[in-house]
């Protein structure tokens, strides 16, 4: 024997297991479970969004007949603060989660220029790889003087560059910049951060050193080739006439050279032409030999 006993559903119960599945920068996608299994009809979801930054509320209303139901929350602010409450249409009990969207991303290249009085920090426009940046927004800068353990709002920008003065000697310093936070610094972008140590001593931080060693190679390497290439060319005419010119005296001292006697002569010039060159040279008169004039 046996009975089949139907229970009557419970609206008032509120639905299971609400979680976020993926967060982005203007979207987040929770999940849930309906108050029951296998629900027989349509059941209409009410989700409510508060945004505790700017103190607004709005609701979207999801109708589904899923146990298992997955909703995308859409224009959303990046680095927002979200409180997320999931329940019935009757208004039974609900389910909450807090969300945090992504904050738009640091600042790429940031680098320091040193000049004689005061410091230029440089980077990127923001704009270049975040869609949702506006360049009217801006840039907030931050220092951190690790010797007095202190940390200073410097100030904002719309410019892709920041003069930093008033530096003390001795001190290391860390910078940051990233995108002006909004409504009273609780939106904020990711920070960019840069440390320039040693001021004084002719040092940088290691970013400057990298580009000042790259702007020092992109010199020195083309004044090196130009040398070499010199040098080179150099060699090669000195050889030439070195050759040249043994090339020439080869030919001059094979002209002047006597098979009898097996050496080179060589004369003043005067007398070439007038004897032979195979005529014995007079050496000298004898006494005893008498001289005869025709």
């Amino acid at each position: 024997d046996y009975v089949v006993v139907k229970m009557i559903p419970d609206n008032r119960l509120p639905p299971r297991h609400l979680h976020s599945v993926r967060t982005g920068k203007t979207f987040a996608v929770i999940k849930w479970e309906s108050p029951y299994d296998s629900p027989d009809q349509d059941m209409l979801y009410a989700v409510a969004v508060k945004d505790l930054v700017r103190k607004t509320d709005k609701i979207y209303k999801v109708k589904s007949r899923n146990s298992t139901v997955e909703y995308t929350i859409k224009k959303l602010e990046p680095g927002g603060k979200y409180h997320v409450i999931v329940q019935l249409g009757n208004m039974s009990k609900e389910s909450s989660m807090k969300i945090n969207t992504v904050p738009l991303s640091a600042p790429d290249a940031l680098k320091i220029i040193t000049e004689n009085d005061h410091i230029l920090l440089f980077w990127k426009s923001l704009a270049l790889k975040e869609s949702h940046f506006n360049e009217s927004r801006g840039y907030e800068i931050h220092m951190f003087d690790s010797l007095m353990n202190i940390t200073a709002y410097l100030g904002n920008t719309t410019d892709n560059f920041f003069k930093v003065s008033n530096l003390k000697i001795g001190h290391n310093y860390s910078f940051t910049v990233q995108a002006r936070c909004l409504y009273g610094g609780q939106m904020c972008g990711e920070p960019a951060t840069l440390l320039y140590d040693e001021l004084g001593t002719g040092k940088d931080s290691s970013a400057t050193k990298s580009g000042r060693a790259t702007d020092v190679a992109a010199i020195v390497v083309p004044v090196l080739f130009l040398l070499l290439v010199t040098l080179g060319i150099g060699f090669v005419v000195l050889y030439m006439r070195h050759r040249r010119l043994q090339n020439s005296f080869t030919a001059f001292a094979n002209s002047h050279y006597s098979s009898r006697l097996g050496s080179a002569i060589f004369s003043s010039g005067d007398d070439l032409g007038d004897e032979d060159d195979e005529a014995p040279m007079i050496t000298g008169f004898s006494d005893d030999v008498p001289m005869v004039i025709a």
